[in-house]
This record gives C-alpha cells, sequence and structure tokens, in this order.
C-alpha cells in the first residue's frame, strides 16, 4: 500500500454527542462576566482576574459592556439608588446569561439593614450562585464559576421556546 493512502479497514475514532452537549461545553468554556464592582468585594473580584490566580486558562476573560457579557458578577453593597441601573445593565445582556451575587452584602444587604440597601440582589435580578463572605476571597469566587461551569454543562440548550424562536 502507498504512503498517502488511507487504510479504511483500521479502526478509526468516532466521537459522538449531542448538539447539547456540544453547545453548553463551548459556553461553560468561555464565560465573559461584567466587570460590576460595587464595593470592596470588588477588590477580590478583580485579584482573580490577576497573574496569581488566572481567569484566563479557565477561558474566563472579564468584559466592561454587557452585551458582551453572559455572567453578572454583583460584587458589593447594591443601594436602591443604583438598583435600576443594575436591572438595566442585566436587560442588556444577551440570552442565555448567569448571574453571581458575591459577599454578604450582595447577598442579604450584609450589615446595611437601612433604607437605602437593598437587602439581596435577587430582589432584582434572578440570581444563580451565592458567595458568602466579607469579603470572599477569590479562590471562593473562582470555585463558584466552576460550580457554574458545570451548572451550565447539565443545562438544556434547546428548550421548546428556543425551538420556537429558530422555526
Amino acid at each position: 500500500m502507498a504512503r498517502h493512502q488511507v487504510d479504511y479497514t483500521q479502526g478509526l475514532p468516532v466521537a459522538l454527542s449531542t448538539v447539547d452537549k456540544l453547545l453548553n461545553w463551548g459556553r461553560s468554556n468561555s464565560l465573559w462576566p461584567l466587570t460590576y464592582g460595587l464595593a470592596c468585594c470588588a477588590i477580590e473580584m478583580m485579584a482573580t482576574g490577576g497573574s496569581r490566580f488566572d481567569f484566563d486558562r479557565f477561558g474566563i476573560i472579564f468584559r466592561a459592556s454587557p452585551r458582551q457579557s453572559d455572567v453578572m458578577i454583583i460584587a458589593g453593597t447594591l443601594t436602591k439608588k443604583h438598583a435600576e441601573f443594575t436591572r438595566r445593565l442585566y436587560d442588556q445582556m444577551p440570552e442565555p446569561k448567569w448571574v453571581v451575587s458575591m459577599g454578604s452584602c450582595a447577598n442579604t444587604g450584609g450589615m446595611f439593614n437601612t433604607y437605602a440597601t437593598v437587602q439581596g440582589v435577587d430582589r432584582i435580578i434572578p440570581v444563580d450562585i451565592y458567595l458568602p463572605g466579607c469579603a470572599p476571597r477569590p479562590e471562593t469566587l473562582q470555585y463558584a464559576m466552576m460550580v457554574l461551569q458545570q451548572k451550565i454543562r447539565k443545562q438544556r440548550a434547546f428548550t421548546p421556546e428556543t425551538k420556537k424562536r429558530l422555526l
């Protein structure tokens, strides 16, 4: 047999998967969070993008535009005055989108039980993952993003609603 001919009697590797798994694998390995730091938790969020924790190796690249982001990390205290802008940014993000609430202040209002503080981001937008602590360490955010990746891999890419939009 000549060198350039292929012997088809040999078993060739075959990869079988579903479209859901393939799309979710791509989505989970290319998360682009919106840089949305509101208070002291933002410093910890910025540290995760630095060289020590290096989010880039997970395919996570921080973006400054909501139209280019699929994950919103609310890092810090959300005031009622700022809640309208948070909702507007969330609405500008393309589907599918996920939200991570980072820190006690974002989760429950923290120690600020006042008229000016939102007592939990989940009152404004739906939250997928809550990070406890004041302020959570960068390792905690890194772990939360890995948990979010696992959650995305288990989701159905094509739901009945998306099928209707495609037809």
